[in-house]
């Protein structure tokens, strides 16, 4: 089975992190977001995913490609690569992966983190649709359903129509049939919200050709797209990870946290719900509720809500503040 995933996007809202690394390649608690999402799969999916298909932009150079294949080597699936010149919406996007679209594949847009506790099978359906209940379904896509088989989408329903949330997770049984869709609406110059091409339009089309569509509800699902909520979601996999920790010099540390490999930490406050990547140096700091990526050097900081990109040197820094790599702070 392929799993193809659409990452061309800039990530505007993870900015200034998104202008160096693509926002599936942000750390959580040590893992990438792209590669959590593929280890839920390896975990509650009744597949084994052989191949992966990463959609990227124009620019995305060869460090990126490695990161990624290097990952998909840890899972035993193969790397390919396709590009998304122009962003024209999530059928478009889906559409770039060509060939790639055919028999079995999963798609999934890597802006959130999802779980379940149960096994998802895709057993006796042409497509899969995964699902969140919701408190307020008129901010999302929805899916209007009978039983455990999907009767219609509807974007952003005015009335309560349906409480389950399409989460961008797909599967489909033949990728060349959601193609055939998809082409129609690129042929035809079909656009929908926005003035984009809309994946939802080509499943659509699939349930009015007598498609089977079924639900696979999640327990969790954690958004990742903005700076607010990159930091919340960490809160919440430290919390349900508990990872632990060694003991630092004249340090206290208030879990949850996350310490990576080769931290170097005296003299500090550290916690709760901080991340901090592997080779990073604080001194004489306190850092609360905050995201420390690989490399970095905090000296006499007091940080609270922060994102530190790679390679950051901090020198008494206070408050919240969000540094992109590479980035020289002193106060």
């Amino acid at each position: 089975m392929k799993l193809i995933i659409p990452m061309a996007g800039r990530g505007t809202r993870v900015r200034p992190h998104s202008h160096t690394t693509p926002k599936p390649l942000l750390p959580v608690a040590g893992t990438m977001i792209v590669e959590r999402i593929v280890e839920t799969f390896a975990r509650t999916l009744d597949r084994t995913i052989t191949e992966i298909v990463y959609i990227l932009g124009p620019d995305f150079g060869k460090e990126i490609k490695d990161t990624l294949r290097e990952m998909s080597d840890r899972h035993n699936a193969k790397a390919t690569f396709r590009v998304q010149e122009t962003a024209l919406g999530t059928a478009h996007a889906v559409a770039c992966a060509g060939e790639s679209l055919q028999g079995e594949v999963i798609i999934v847009f890597a802006d959130t983190l999802f779980d379940s506790k149960e096994k998802v099978s895709v057993e006796n359906a042409d497509s899969v649709i995964w699902l969140k209940e919701v408190d307020d379904p008129s901010r999302f896509g929805v899916a209007v359903y009978e039983g455990e088989t999907i009767t219609d989408f509807v974007e952003k329903p005015s009335e309560p129509i349906s409480n389950l949330a399409i989460i961008g997770v797909y599967y489909f049984q033949k990728g060349e049939e959601l193609n055939k869709e998809i082409q129609y609406l690129l042929e035809n110059k079909v656009k929908g919200h926005g003035g984009e091409y809309q994946l939802t339009d080509a499943l659509d089309r699939m349930l009015k050709d007598g498609k089977v569509f079924k639900k696979a509800t999640v327990d969790e699902w954690l958004d990742c797209g903005t700076l607010p909520a990159w930091l919340d979601t960490s809160g919440e996999i430290l919390a349900k990870e508990n990872h632990s920790f060694q003991e630092f010099e004249n340090t206290t540390i208030h879990p949850p946290v996350f310490i990576g490999d080769g931290v170097d930490i005296a003299g500090s406050e550290i916690g709760p719900n901080v991340s901090i990547e592997a080779g990073s140096t604080i001194k004489n700091s306190t850092v609360k509720n905050s995201i420390i990526q690989k490399n970095a050097t905090l000296k006499g900081c007091t940080l609270e809500g922060s994102t530190i990109g790679n390679h950051v040197e901090a020198v008494n820094a206070k408050g919240e503040i969000h540094l992109g790599d590479d980035s020289v702070v002193k106060q």
